[in-house]
């Protein structure tokens, strides 16, 4: 029998979710069938994480039916809904941060010995023998915020899988891995496929859904758009589904939405004095000598692998990393080591790569994470102008096109997407010269990821000099005007003119790497 015979193990049959002013479910039906790994896709604001929420209790349906397992069904909590057999792997690692790696992956169901007492040896050595599937090598009675974020993503998989789910819920589960732990992750998508576990794969990374998904169900607007076989699927006509937008006009824009003739920007000109100039940064073990110069106008790309020192030399530049040596000059004045609000006010800002830990505040309006930064200019003599603030505040709202019920509604409420436009409006406001981005179209849609570009492009025609960072090579290319490849915290190659290719970034990633090895 073909899985699209089989009878679905969780569906959902025209479910409706509407909160005050916005109906972000209007009538989706899905249908999740035995040993079939099924895309759910989307732009941010779709409804993919609300019907997540449908399915796991977080929230009840204002309309339609869910069904489990044959039988009309309604899980109050997200406990209930575990216990039931469905599973959820979330983008940020839902875990506790301050207990052993081996609690983690137990919790709840700890091996006790006499009187109810936990064994600890038993539990220590179950947990080595389930992780060492999932290529985590560690000592599992240390605390699992010790542990990178990918290596906690994998035991949040880990701990997901084993308690006998029949519905596995996967949110961006890729987004904070390495290459190696993206392939033991699809390798343990095919066991769950192949045991006869259903998987809902959410992911705005088309290659993986293409890797590892068979059927795919298509939201905009809260609204079914398409379901059916990935494989009839383009991926254009999957984009322009997505967009709502016609297929040729897709077609003809490409999948970026950088338009400026790169590698020959106005940001090169000899003799430019940097925007910002970081030269010898050094931190033991992380940056050893790292020189990067941006100039107005400039989108100067850093490339390398995960943990190759991208992350730490933006941070570094704008104060947030400690250095054992190195000086950073902003318009060819030295700017103050160790010092955000220094940075800050020589006009350089830094948009983090993890948006949630390290720069929303969920619990302020989007007004409020807009205007945060610059406050100190909206006022006179300490006392701050509402009015300049609503002034501010609308000007980026609409230049950015962020999506929201008003501007007092609370950030968290917002999708990816629409919050990494916040992010951008709150640095945007304090009027950089300098704009650090890390992975600025990370975990976004394809829709805000075009928006963002886009808007990259802009800043950069206007003069603001930027740097990016960016794991998506083909982002990288069409975005920078030169790059800089790291390695283990050593710039190893700088790439300009038509040296700018993915080849040559991968080529100059491996011929140092391999350099490497054969030195040790």
């Amino acid at each position: 029998m073909r899985r699209t015979e089989l009878e679905p193990v969780l569906e959902a049959k025209g479910i409706s979710k509407r909160f005050p002013g916005v109906l972000a479910l209007d009538g989706v039906s899905l249908a999740l069938r035995p040993g079939e790994v099924h895309a759910l896709v989307g732009e941010n604001g779709a409804g993919k994480s609300t019907l997540i929420k449908v399915f796991t209790g977080v929230y009840q349906p204002d309309g339609g039916e869910l069904r489990y397992r044959g039988a009309a069904a309604a899980f109050g909590t997200p406990m209930e809904a575990q216990h039931a057999g469905i599973s959820t792997i979330y983008q940020e690692v839902n875990l506790v941060p301050m207990m052993s790696v081996a609690r983690n992956l137990l919790l709840g169901r700890e091996p006790r010995g006499r009187f109810g007492v936990i064994d600890a040896t038993a539990m220590y050595g179950e947990a080595e023998r389930v992780l060492s599937g999932y290529g985590v090598e560690t000592d599992v009675r240390r605390p699992l915020r010790t542990l990178g974020v990918g290596a906690q993503q994998m035991v949040a998989l880990a701990r997901a899988v084993s308690v006998d789910a029949r519905v596995v819920i996967m949110d961006e589960p890729t987004s904070s891995l390495e290459p190696r732990e993206v392939e033991t992750l699809f390798g343990v998508i095919r066991r769950l496929r192949d045991s006869g576990i259903a998987v809902m794969y959410v992911s705005h990374r088309l290659d993986e859904l293409y890797r590892v998904c068979d059927q795919v169900t298509v939201l905009r607007d809260g609204r079914l758009a398409h379901t059916g076989p990935l494989a009839e699927l383009e991926r254009l006509r999957l984009i322009s589904l997505m967009l709502g937008r016609d297929l040729n006009e897709v077609r003809a824009e490409g999948l970026t939405r950088f338009s400026r003739d790169r590698h020959t920007g106005a940001g090169q000109v000899n003799g430019q004095t940097p925007a910002v100039e970081a030269k010898g940064l050094t931190r033991r073990h992380v940056l050893d000598g790292v020189d990067v110069s941006v100039r107005p106008g400039e989108v100067v790309g850093l490339g390398g692998l995960l943990g190759a020192g991208r992350t730490e030399t933006a941070k570094a530049i704008v104060g947030a990393l400690p250095l054992d040596g190195g000086q950073v000059l902003v318009a060819g004045s030295p700017l103050r080591a160790g010092s955000t609000a220094a940075a800050i006010r020589a006009g350089v800002s830094l948009l983090p790569e993890d948006r949630k830990a390290e720069g929303i505040i969920p619990t302020l309006s989007v007004r409020e994470n807009i205007a945060l930064a610059a406050l100190p200019s909206l006022g006179r003599a300490g006392v701050v102008s509402e009015a300049k603030i609503d002034r501010v505040v609308e000007i980026f709202m609409r230049r950015l096109r962020i999506k929201a019920a008003s501007q007092h509604q609370l950030v968290s409420e917002l999708s990816g997407g629409n919050q990494q436009k916040v992010l951008l409006a709150r640095w945007l406001a304090v009027r950089p010269k300098v704009l650090l981005l890390d992975e600025p179209t990370r975990g976004i849609d394809v829709g805000a990821k075009a928006e963002v570009q886009a808007l990259i492009d802009e800043l950069a025609e206007e003069g603001l000099g930027v740097l990016l960072i960016s794991s998506d090579l083909e982002e990288l290319v069409e975005g920078a005007d030169r790059i800089l490849v790291l390695r283990e915290g050593t710039v190893v190659g700088e790439l300009s003119g038509d040296e700018v290719t993915e080849e040559r970034i991968m080529a100059t990633i491996a011929e140092q790497t391999v350099a490497g090895q054969s030195d040790g």
